[in-house]
C-alpha cells in the first residue's frame, strides 16, 4: 500500500468520527441521549413491504442489474402519481444499492477524471465531494451559475430539497441550470431523495415538464426509499432520466456486478406501489418537525430554509461546534454544519428522525 498510496488518503476525515467526544457528553445526560445527528429512520417498515420481501426469500438465482420490469414500472408510476413526473420509460430507470453508493460512484461510472469539473452546492451532502475525489476530478462549490465564470463543468449536482438545509430550488432556478448545462454539454444529477417531504411551498423534480420541457437529455434524478418508506436498512434507491445515460450506467454496473438483491427489489416494488404508508410516515415527520421547531425557536435558535426535508437548519449565531457543546450539555446530539462545507460553520443540522418520546424529551430540555 505504501508504494501506491492509500485511496483513503484522498478523502477528508470521516465527519462523524470528529464528534465522538460530544456524543459521549450527550450520552452522559440523565435520561439518556437524544440523537438528532443522523437522518436514519426509527419507525418500523410497513408490513406490506416486509411481506413482499419474505415472499421471494427462497428465490436462489442472481438478480438482474437493471431490476425487474415490475420494479421499474412501479417507479415510473410512483413518480407520476406522487410528483407529476411524466415521460419516463421503464427502461430509463435503474435501481441502486442505496443512493449514497450511486452518488459516490457516479463521476467514475460516467468516466470523469482529472480534467473534469464537478460542481456541488456550497453547503452539500458530503458524498458529492467524495465521489468527485474518488474519480480524481476537480471540484467547485457554487450555488449560482455566475460563480463558475468561463468554466465548463462535466457534472453539476443539484439537491432540492437540500440535505442539510432543507432549501427548495424553484422552477426558474432549475430551468436556468438545465439551459446552462446544455449550452456547455454538462450532465445534471439531481438528488431528490427528500422530494416527498415538502412542508412549505412546492418542490419540483429536475424531470418535471415545467423544468425541462419534457426533454430528459443530460438529466438524471436520484430517488431513495429510505425516507418515507423507512427502507434505509434495505439500501433501496434508483436513478431515472436520460435513457442514454441510464443505459451507460447500466452497462458499467453490469460488468461490476452492482445488483440490488432480488428480495429488496420485491420490497421496493411494493413500497413504490403503495402511497398509504408513505403518507402516514410523512405525517409522523410533520408532527415531530412542529414540536422541534417550536422548541428551538423558544430556545433562541434561528431556523433558516428548512421548508422541506428531514432536518431543521438551525443557528445561535455562533460557531457550530459551540452550539454542539451547548446541545450536548442538554443531552442532545446534532450534526455540525461544517460537515457540509465552510458556509455551514454557524449552523447545526437537527434531524426529525427520532421517536416521538425522544423528540418530546429534546423539546423539554430545550425549553427547560
Amino acid at each position: 500500500m505504501s508504494s501506491r498510496g492509500r485511496v483513503s488518503s484522498l478523502l477528508p476525515d470521516f465527519p462523524w468520527d470528529t464528534i465522538a467526544s460530544v456524543k459521549a457528553k450527550a450520552a452522559a445526560y440523565p435520561g439518556g441521549i437524544v440523537d438528532l445527528s443522523v437522518g436514519t429512520p426509527v419507525d418500523p417498515v410497513d408490513p406490506l413491504i416486509r411481506a413482499a420481501l419474505s415472499s421471494v426469500a427462497e428465490v436462489p438465482g442472481y438478480p438482474t442489474t437493471h431490476g425487474t420490469l415490475e420494479l421499474r414500472t412501479a417507479a415510473v408510476d410512483a413518480l407520476k402519481r406522487r410528483f407529476g413526473i411524466t415521460g419516463i420509460d421503464p427502461a430509463a430507470v435503474l435501481p441502486a444499492i442505496g443512493t449514497k453508493e450511486l452518488i459516490a460512484g457516479l463521476p467514475r461510472l460516467l468516466g470523469l477524471g482529472g480534467d473534469d469539473l464537478v460542481v456541488i452546492p456550497e453547503v452539500a451532502y458530503p458524498t458529492y465531494e467524495v465521489g468527485a475525489l474518488l474519480a480524481g476530478a476537480q471540484i467547485a462549490r457554487a450555488d449560482g451559475l455566475t460563480q463558475l465564470g468561463p468554466q465548463s463543468p462535466a457534472l453539476i449536482y443539484v439537491n432540492s430539497p437540500s440535505n442539510p438545509t432543507g432549501r427548495v430550488l424553484g422552477v426558474e432556478h432549475l430551468r436556468k441550470v438545465v439551459a446552462y448545462a446544455r449550452e456547455r454539454g454538462a450532465i445534471v444529477a439531481s438528488d431528490e431523495c427528500y422530494l416527498g417531504l415538502t412542508w412549505e411551498g412546492r418542490a419540483v423534480s429536475l424531470l418535471d415538464h415545467e423544468v425541462c420541457d419534457g426533454d430528459h437529455t443530460g438529466l438524471l434524478a436520484i430517488h431513495s426509499l429510505s425516507k418515507t418508506s423507512n427502507l434505509a436498512s434495505y439500501r433501496a434507491g434508483f436513478v431515472a432520466g436520460d435513457p442514454a445515460l441510464v443505459a451507460e450506467l447500466l452497462e458499467v454496473r453490469k460488468h461490476s456486478g452492482m445488483m440490488v438483491p432480488f428480495p429488496i427489489q420485491a420490497a421496493m416494488t411494493a413500497a413504490l406501489g403503495d402511497d398509504t404508508h408513505e403518507a402516514q410516515q410523512r405525517e409522523r415527520y410533520r408532527a415531530r418537525r412542529a414540536v422541534l421547531r417550536n422548541a428551538l425557536l423558544a430556545a433562541g435558535f434561528r431556523i433558516d430554509h428548512s421548508e422541506a426535508g428531514l432536518y431543521l437548519w438551525s443557528t445561535r449565531g455562533e460557531s457550530c461546534r459551540a452550539t454542539l457543546d451547548w446541545l450536548a450539555d442538554r443531552g442532545i446530539l446534532a450534526a455540525p454544519g461544517d460537515f457540509y462545507g465552510p458556509s455551514g460553520a454557524e449552523h447545526v443540522r437537527i434531524a426529525l428522525t427520532a421517536t416521538d418520546e425522544r423528540v418530546a424529551a429534546a423539546a423539554q430540555r430545550l425549553t427547560a
